[in-house]
């Protein structure tokens, strides 16, 4: 029988994908119910007859390649060749699983930035317009000084102590625990309102938004663009997306909870997107650590004990890395494509 390779491979990858979906979720924790066993089963027979059928076609060696891997995934888990002990990973957590889930649901991560940008237009624009805005729109008392006046008090302050002044350590120490502390706990209660339907989490992000926006807005304004960038950009560029991913999971949470597409009955919709918003909410924990110790002890020094060149430079490159970790970690060699999504708003 002649194959027509490219509708086999058109009829063949979504299945491959679903496959490969329901493997992430198993390794992430989630315990399948019985039709949910079948259909791994048949997805990886199917996915095996595949692979024996594309094997004739030397034209196609990296999809042979990750149809193997695939396979041999789904053997490991159906006849359970690992010991159970050997599913805590953490570093193929952190180089596979996560970055896998959060592409998965990479729909729902570009609504959440869609809200929180439409929140710093609006504080943006509320400072243009209304300067005395400032008092509504600005949180942590940014509002009770002009960004000229806080610059200077700083870089004298810093000039007068230095890096080494006296209980400079310690203090840093605890601002570093208190950050983490407390962006967590906006973290998870950004997540955890997505059980409002979603409207609780739309209405988080879109608030950060506004402090953010009327904040950049004051000091652009008062010609403190360079310092906002220097103090900004070493933390921030881990701090919002990790803000952002946890309204991701929040709106993941809501999807779930409308049901909009679905036929699954409620809990069986939560059961599925369990172990996916557990994970987003575990990342953004870790990259919350990361940013509190960076706020604390990179952020918080200015010029000139740190040149604000310097500061910048690194939060690019911070950004630079973060983006391609989750574009590219986890991805499998000769992958066609990454997992369609299995739940975005």
């Amino acid at each position: 029988m002649i194959l027509d390779l490219d509708k086999f491979l058109a009829e063949g990858r979504p299945h491959w994908h679903a496959l490969e979906g329901m493997l992430d979720r198993l390794e992430a924790g989630a315990v399948l119910e019985l039709d949910g066993a079948r259909r791994i089963h048949w997805l990886y027979e199917r996915a095996s007859a595949d692979l024996i059928r594309l094997g004739t076609f030397a034209s196609e060696p990296e999809t042979c390649r990750y149809l193997e891997a695939l396979v041999a995934r789904a053997y490991a888990e159906i006849h359970d060749t690992h010991s159970r002990t050997a599913r805590i990973r953490p570093f193929h957590w952190v180089r596979r699983t996560f970055p896998r889930t959060f592409r998965r649901h990479i729909g729902a991560f570009w609504i959440a930035l869609a809200i929180t940008v439409a929140g710093m237009v609006f504080g943006g624009v509320a400072t243009l317009v209304d300067p005395d805005s400032r008092h509504v729109t600005m949180p942590f008392g940014h509002d009770q000084m002009r960004p000229s006046e806080r610059v200077r008090r700083d870089e004298e302050s810093q000039r007068a102590t230095g890096r080494d002044g006296p209980g400079q350590t310690s203090g840093h120490g605890s601002f570093s625990g208190f950050l983490m502390a407390h962006n967590t706990r906006i973290s998870i209660l950004t997540m955890s309102l997505g059980m409002s339907f979603g409207i609780g989490t739309i209405v988080m992000l879109f608030y950060n938004g506004i402090g953010v926006g009327a904040i950049a807005v004051d000091y652009i304004l008062d010609g403190q663009g360079r310092f906002l960038a220097g103090w900004i950009l070493p933390h921030g560029t881990i701090e919002i997306p990790a803000i952002l991913i946890a309204g991701q999971a929040g709106l993941i949470l809501g999807h779930a909870m409308l049901g909009r597409g679905s036929n699954l009955p409620f809990a069986a919709r939560l059961r599925r997107i369990g172990p996916d918003v557990v994970t987003l909410i575990l990342g953004v924990a870790l990259f919350l650590v990361y940013a509190g110790f960076i706020e604390s002890f990179l952020s918080q020094y200015h010029e000139p004990i740190v040149p604000y060149a310097v500061k910048i430079a690194f939060g690019l490159a911070e950004l630079s890395a973060l983006c391609a970790y989750l574009s590219l970690s986890g991805r499998t060699r000769g992958e066609p494509g990454d997992d369609p999504p299995t739940s975005t708003p």
